[in-house]
């Protein structure tokens, strides 16, 4: 019986030969895989590149309305106050000339003490606000009921200085209150439109409080005149 000495020639050169383009094949499949995860990794770079410099550019602006509302929110608060401080004043100089009480004062003192106090919250000085401007009108009946009595009251420089005041100051609470609130209204525009609420989330942006929208007296501007 002969040995066996393997396959003929003709089978392994057909054996090198699919050998070869088996692995002809996996090559050209690892650089097929290759180039897809270079792809997919391009591809999510720039996704990646795209929304984080979107995110930045939001993230900004959105600080930037965020500042703008506290802003607009400090010039509301020093208009108030301001206008809070003007009338004592021209009580004073009323009494000082006619020696009479002005008997609602007292009560707009009382609003006036709510308004400045130091640990007030926005509503509670909304509000005070609100109780000064429903009681001026009474104050101002009886300030220019006195001044009809007393020409010395009339022709008095301060006290025509303050009624000025006074109604200049009117004029700038309305504008600060209406700068505020455009820019309440704007700021959060900007944390619900999509896509500008995913970063508004994801960095913890809270809606903006219009805080005159509890007194809709507040909205209403007493005239000064005189």
């Amino acid at each position: 019986m002969s040995e066996w000495l393997g396959p003929e020639p003709e089978m392994r050169e057909e054996f090198r030969r699919v050998y070869l383009r088996e692995q002809e094949q996996l090559a050209r499949a690892r650089a097929e895989r290759r180039r897809r995860t270079l792809m997919a990794g391009i591809l999510l770079g720039v996704v990646i590149l795209i929304f984080g410099g979107y995110s930045v550019s939001t993230y900004n602006s959105l600080v930037a309305k965020r500042e703008t509302v506290r802003s607009r929110w400090s010039q509301v608060e020093n208009q108030m106050q301001r206008r809070a401080d003007l009338i004592p004043n021209l009580v004073n100089t009323v009494r000082g000339i006619t020696k009479q009480e002005l008997d609602v004062f007292t009560r707009i003192a009382e609003a006036r003490a709510k308004l400045l106090k130091p640990d007030a919250t926005p509503e509670e000085r909304v509000q005070a606000n609100a109780q000064i401007e429903t009681l001026w009108p009474q104050l101002r009946v009886q300030v220019l009921s006195l001044a009809e009595q007393y020409p010395e009251l009339r022709s008095n420089e301060t006290f025509q200085r303050l009624m000025d005041e006074l109604a200049g100051s009117e004029n700038r609470i309305a504008v600060a209150r209406r700068d505020y609130i455009q820019a309440v209204q704007e700021y959060n525009i900007a944390t619900s439109r999509f896509p500008s609420v995913l970063v508004a989330r994801l960095f913890g942006f809270e809606r903006a409080e219009d805080y005159f929208k509890a007194a809709p007296e507040a909205t209403r501007v007493p005239q000064v005149q005189f």
